[in-house]
């Protein structure tokens, strides 16, 4: 069997690091990306394919090149703000780009597919511990995308034996603890990041979005893993497959939250400089409280979240931050 894995989106900042992770473990990652938000400098680890999953003729080239025997989805639009607004966006790139991307797998005989979705498939679900069971109703065309997703991978499953694990996580945080990739985007969108930015400038300061939630300081609460850990996972998923264990969901977190405020003053801590900053509005199709548990995956897949300490997080993304930069 072919030790080639197609990585959609392996320019962006979870993708890269999922790279770095494949060709450790003895992959050859192959990333696919349209640049629109990924850095050709974060390819690092494999072959580049410029292409776009709207572009299925292109697909169809890939897979005949390189005939990889998985693949590790992560393309995909996945800002709230920008979902709420432009919701035909979100279906038309992530869900019409996904099919597209089956579709060519299948045709190619590749019958592994590795997928990031997102806890955002709940929807609002304040004061629980969200887990694989729990009912799904997305807030907005992010989550409503991602969802649909998964629905044709089951379907494509029952028709065509298309094997899947699928990863449902909230906020990924941190960058390789070796410095070679990190998260970079522009415009920047990731509260972490947009933090470290205001402590060393390059912001005049942190908006918090939504300061009156029923939390214990008024800000949305989430759940962070570090990249590094979240990959891991990816490549157990990948090794789930290839043993034939048949199709999977699991949550990956760490099942505990942070707050807005708690993620500055964490930041403040780890860097030891202030932290500027003005609280603004609420953003559309903001949940209140999102926390993910992760039993399923520790128990059937031996994942651990070892580097998911928010310290560590910030400590990584720091050091990546004063160092790192991409470009297309």
């Amino acid at each position: 069997m072919s030790d080639t894995v197609l990585v959609t989106g392996g320019a962006g900042y979870i993708g890269s690091h999922a790279c770095k992770a494949l060709s450790r473990a003895g992959y050859v990652p192959v990333t696919l990306d349209n640049l629109s938000t990924g850095w050709r400098d974060a390819v690092k680890f494999g072959p580049l394919v410029e292409a776009d999953l709207l572009d299925r003729a292109a697909l169809d080239r890939a897979f005949a090149e390189y005939q990889p025997m998985a693949v590790m989805h992560f393309a995909a639009l996945s800002q709230v703000g920008e979902a709420m607004a432009e919701p035909g966006k979100y279906w038309r790139n992530n869900v019409s780009g996904s099919l597209n991307l089956i579709e060519s797998a299948i045709a190619a005989g590749c019958g592994n597919f590795v997928f990031s979705s997102t806890c955002a498939t709940y929807g609002d679900r304040d004061g629980e511990v969200l887990n694989e069971d729990t009912a799904q109703a997305p807030l907005n065309a992010y989550g409503a995308s991602k969802r649909a997703i998964e629905d044709m991978l089951v379907d494509f499953s029952a028709s065509h034996r298309l094997r899947h694990v699928i990863f449902r996580y909230f906020n990924v945080a941190g960058a390789d603890p070796d410095a070679e990739v990190g998260e970079f985007h522009q415009p920047e969108t990731h509260l972490i990041p947009l933090i470290l930015d205001a402590v060393d400038g390059k912001r005049a300061a942190l908006t918090i979005h939504g300061t009156d939630y029923p939390t214990p300081d008024g800000t949305c609460i989430r759940d962070y893993v570090h990249v590094a850990d979240l990959v891991d996972a990816h490549i157990r998923g990948l090794e789930w497959l290839r043993e034939d264990k048949g199709d999977r969901v699991f949550c990956l977190g760490t099942g505990e939250g942070f707050s807005v405020r708690e993620v500055v003053d964490a930041t403040r801590h780890v860097t030891n400089r202030p932290v500027p900053m003005h609280d603004g509005p609420r953003r559309g199709g903001d949940a209140v409280k999102l926390v993910c548990g992760s039993k399923r995956a520790r128990d059937e897949l031996g994942w651990s979240p070892s580097r998911s300490s928010m310290q560590q997080m910030i400590g990584d993304a720091w050091r990546w931050h004063q160092n790192g930069s991409y470009a297309r």
